[in-house]
């Protein structure tokens, strides 16, 4: 662990978690390896199994245990009313997307620092008025955006920012969402529907266009266009063999179906294999069993098909200081969000796939391959964010975020500017989409640039 976490003098940062679903679980896990700087009390959570499971294994108080975030809100304020002191210095929202702003909204209201799964909301309007909230409470925020926190980004931007290679000039940038990885979470799983979530260039790709703002920053996107459809899980692409099958276990087809629930949950339990993504599906230890009921009863065992929304889109960025970009998010790939980006600048250019990178002046003609040590979750970035955020709290000093709220307001405004381009097939300009956002939403502009804590 970097050393400027070893030092915790103050006592351990005390948080909440609202939603302890694979998320939620990921960031209280890191309480119990990290005890010195951070410390779990309390948590909201609907499923009985959960709250039980998360309170023997954080030893939580019985009283600090909730159902909804709004038992927890309220049992805060009556504290706060009494006492003049809350529950925890800060909470982690990371229940649906579609409740990520109402949630921020409330505890920003008691001045909890805040952090937040990505996106900070699911409309224009939400995400204003989260950033309003947040500044007019005057605490810490943090936004899911994980990937700026490995420390391969981190070492990259490194590189960009030490101006060696000249400046960025033009980045093209690919997210392979993978085939059965977006059929699990975008087709059958929580962001199937927009109407119960958002799109998917928010749900999925929000940290790709933020991490390219990042490496542009302090420049912004000025103009934005987009293409993407979908094309292939619609049921007028539904297999004759299929017949009227509703699920995978009843499809005749199922065996030659690159995209089987039985394949991609059943098949590898059944193989002694416990990994993936089965623990979803339900809320105990999974098990054949447990696992075959979840395929015949559940959404991740019903056949494909989407509400119309994109699941290969390809997004067009200028930037303030003339530079291009070119991102393109897509389904059918067998790599699972496996990253690549190459960025040409004046003088050299870096070419990487979030494991490693190679720089390339083009002057002296020399490569140099970077590696840096990547571990757990999105490459170190889980982690990376979640130090980062304990200490902001600890020291009170939003910068070591290496973000605001402004900042993560501007990228989200930039993923909605492109999806109204996709939408309406026009180029959209992102500084009037703000200034139209925030004239409808009462927030003025403003910028500050933050110096980077990393």
């Amino acid at each position: 662990m970097p050393n400027d976490f070893a030092i915790f003098a103050a006592g351990p940062v005390t948080l909440a978690i609202v939603g302890c679903g694979q998320r939620g679980r990921g960031y209280a896990a890191y309480t119990l390896q990290e005890p010195t700087l951070c410390k779990l009390v309390a948590i909201a959570e609907p499923r009985l199994q959960t709250r039980q499971t998360m309170r023997e294994t954080y030893s939580l108080d019985k009283n600090l245990v909730f159902e909804t975030y709004e038992d927890l809100l309220k049992a805060s304020a009556d504290k706060l009313q009494t006492t003049g002191k809350r529950f925890a210095d800060a909470v982690i929202i990371t229940v649906q997307d579609h409740l990520h702003a109402e949630v921020a909204l409330a505890f920003a209201a008691q001045g909890y620092h805040i952090l937040c799964e990505k996106p900070m909301g699911t409309t224009v309007e939400a995400c204003v008025k989260v950033e309003a909230a947040v500044k007019k409470a005057g605490v810490i925020f943090g936004i899911g955006h994980v990937l700026r926190y490995s420390p391969y980004t981190k070492a990259m931007t490194e590189v960009i920012r030490d101006g060696k290679l000249g400046p960025l000039i033009n980045v093209v940038h690919i997210e392979p969402v993978g085939y059965w990885h977006f059929a699990h979470s975008y087709v059958r799983g929580n962001w199937a529907r927009e109407s119960e979530s958002s799109f998917s260039l928010m749900t999925k790709s929000s940290h790709d266009i933020d991490l390219i703002c990042h490496y542009l920053y302090p420049d912004g996107p000025t103009r934005v266009s987009s293409f993407g459809s979908l094309q292939h899980f619609r049921k007028a692409n539904k297999p004759a063999e299929a017949g009227e099958a509703q699920r995978c276990l009843d499809c005749a087809y199922e065996p030659n179906c690159a995209y089987s629930a039985k394949k991609v949950y059943l098949d590898p339990l059944t193989q002694g294999k416990t990994g993936g993504k089965t623990h979803i599906l339900v809320d105990v230890l999974p098990d054949i069993e447990n696992i075959t009921d979840a395929l015949k009863t559940g959404p991740y065992g019903r056949r494909l098909v989407l509400d119309p929304d994109a699941y290969r889109q390809v997004v067009n960025l200028e930037f303030s200081n003339g530079a291009t970009v070119s991102f393109t998010m897509v389904a059918h790939t067998k790599l699972v969000c496996e990253r690549q980006t190459r960025l040409h600048f004046a003088y050299g250019e870096i070419v990487g796939d979030m494991n490693t990178f190679t720089v390339t002046d083009f002057r002296t003609g020399e490569s140099t391959q970077h590696a840096p040590k990547n571990e757990g979750g999105h490459g170190g970035g889980d982690l990376g964010l979640f130090h980062a955020f304990v200490e902001a709290v600890r020291t009170g000093r939003q910068e070591v975020l290496g973000m605001d709220v402004t900042e993560v307001l501007r990228s989200h405004l930039t993923v909605f500017a492109a999806e109204k381009s996709r939408r309406e097939g026009v180029v959209v300009d992102c500084v009037a989409f703000e200034k139209e956002a925030r004239e409808q939403f009462g927030q003025p502009a403003g910028r500050k640039r933050l110096e980077l804590y990393y």
